[in-house]
């Protein structure tokens, strides 16, 4: 007796649908779908005891060739004959986009009067897919799930995806895999750090998050992917509270014909020792993280008499105004009028605070410090702080501040990329008394001390996780225990995501205030 139990299969190969930009792929994702029925029918076939086959093959996947972006997606199936839409889009950072991939964001990305978003040729390609895929589900049960690069959650490319998705479209995030690194087996291929979203148009009564080996259940997953209120932190020109304006460093715009490397120092100033006078330690990011040795020339406030005086560094200057004028920029053109100096110019007015732009997420803090006026801090590599104290320095260097800084700020790879209209314009300071003030430098001073503790190890060394001193690893604990108290969270069994959660309830009451 033969029992045909195909009225039983809920599932078939021909219920699949796909867009595909490349013909041969097409032909692939066609026979992988049969593979993949006939693996199934084998696993029917095990249940059931009776041999299962759909042959011949006279039903398949529909899979169109198209550009997924230009192509009308219910004229491949209707939305109202699907339960999920699956993928894995194209990860294209908005830098690197060819000319037809931005007209293609630009056809995409658009408001409600049809028009393009004026930031939509600065978000990454694959934040189309979600854009295009929220307004085609919109009304419907239907539920997605991406595999994307980690950027479309960091720094701002997050107001700049996702709020427009959530106001045009009321999508809700329903789950999310927060960033692992995914490397598939092509030779030279590199590491691309990825999250999974799912998300629909409905809202979810089981919503979770998955961090590694960890399994959260969440009240509301933001487009951070974190467990708090649906905010976005866009660009602040100026910090959102009364502290000190963080700026850029000192930019040369040079050639490099204004600094004086560490290796050629000494023979340069044997060469030009009427330049002494004249020569500035200069810092980038690297310099001040490994204490190497970098030198500008600082000839700021030198008269022409002096700089006649001074063959080489005349050779310099002249290099700088070639250098300039080559430039396809007016203003630095316009700045080949003044080759002696910067382009951009910060002169310290006293002892400050620097923040590199980049620092390695294996740091729990972010190495930061203080350098003497007689230091210049480089643009693209530090930022200054010019008249901010111990405390502020206190706050900046806590485990609060970090725990906002790792939620939000944009990375490379996973590094730390520091930012001051994202990060510090944005960061939600706590209220403090004076006597509260005066413990926060107090243990801000100590964290500094332990540092000195160690004048043969650089910035890098003390951070490092592994070789962390024990005593400034307590000095930045009571510290951090201090500036907890001082936003009144719980110092024991307080979770950073938590720390995050609060700090972003507390930015949406001040931003609606």
């Amino acid at each position: 007796m033969t029992i045909d139990i195909s009225p039983m299969l809920k599932v078939s190969v021909e219920q699949f649908y796909g867009i595909e930009y490349e013909g041969f792929p097409c032909q692939i994702a066609q026979v992988g779908m049969w593979l993949t029925d006939h693996q199934m029918n084998l696993r029917v076939s095990e249940q059931f005891g009776v041999y299962f086959a759909r042959l011949p093959l006279t039903h398949s996947a529909t899979i169109v060739h198209e550009n997924a972006l230009r192509i009308d997606w219910e004229s491949v199936v209707s939305k109202h004959q699907l339960s999920y839409i699956l993928g894995n889009p194209p990860f294209v950072g908005y830098k690197f986009q060819t000319e037809e991939q931005k007209k293609d964001m630009l056809s995409v990305y658009l408001d409600s009067k049809g028009k393009p978003y004026n930031y939509a040729g600065k978000i990454d390609y694959v934040s189309a897919w979600y854009y295009k895929t929220a307004e085609y589900i919109k009304d419907t049960f239907i539920r997605v799930a991406f595999v994307s690069t980690n950027s479309i959650t960091q720094g701002e490319q997050v107001a700049n995806v996702w709020k427009p998705i959530f106001e045009m479209f009321d999508i809700k995030i329903c789950f999310a895999y927060r960033t692992f690194k995914w490397v598939n087996e092509a030779k030279g291929k590199a590491a691309v750090y990825c999250v999974i979203i799912g998300f629909s148009n409905r809202a979810s009564s089981d919503r979770v998050i998955y961090d590694g080996d960890d399994v959260i259940n969440a009240t509301n997953i933001n487009p951070y992917l974190i467990d708090a209120p649906n905010i976005f932190i866009e660009n602040r020109k100026k910090p959102l509270f009364d502290v000190p304006e963080i700026t850029d460093g000192n930019r040369p715009t040079d050639g490099g014909h204004l600094i004086i490397e560490g290796a050629d120092y000494d023979e340069f100033i044997s060469k030009e020792p009427n330049a002494i006078p004249y020569i500035k330690r200069y810092m980038m990011a690297r310099e001040f993280l490994h204490n190497e040795k970098r030198y500008c020339l600082w000839l700021v406030g030198c008269s022409p008499k002096v700089l006649q005086q001074m063959p080489l560094v005349m050779a310099r200057i002249e290099k700088v105004r070639q250098f300039r004028l080559a430039s396809t920029k007016k203003a630095t053109q316009d700045h080949a009028q003044t080759p002696t100096w910067f382009q951009e110019i910060r002169e310290p007015r006293a002892e400050y605070i620097v923040i590199p732009f980049t620092s390695s997420e294996r740091r729990r803090y972010i190495p930061m410090g203080y350098l003497s006026k007689d230091t210049i801090a480089g643009a693209g590599g530090l930022f200054m702080l010019q008249d901010a104290t111990l405390y502020h320095f206190g706050i900046l260097t806590s485990n609060v501040h970090m725990a906002w800084t790792r939620a939000v700020c944009g990375r490379l790879e996973m590094r730390y990329r520091y930012s001051k209209d994202i990060v510090y314009n944005n960061f939600p300071w706590p209220e403090a008394s004076d006597a509260q003030r005066e413990q926060i430098e107090k243990l801000a001073q100590s964290v500094l001390d332990a540092r000195a503790n160690y004048s043969d190890s650089s910035l890098a060394d003390l951070y490092d996780p592994l070789t962390m001193p024990p005593d400034l690893l307590k000095a930045h604990q009571n510290l951090d225990r201090a500036v907890m108290k001082l936003y009144g969270f719980p110092v024991k069994d307080f979770a950073e995501a938590d720390c995050v959660a609060a700090l972003m309830k507390l930015y949406e009451l001040i931003t609606l205030e």
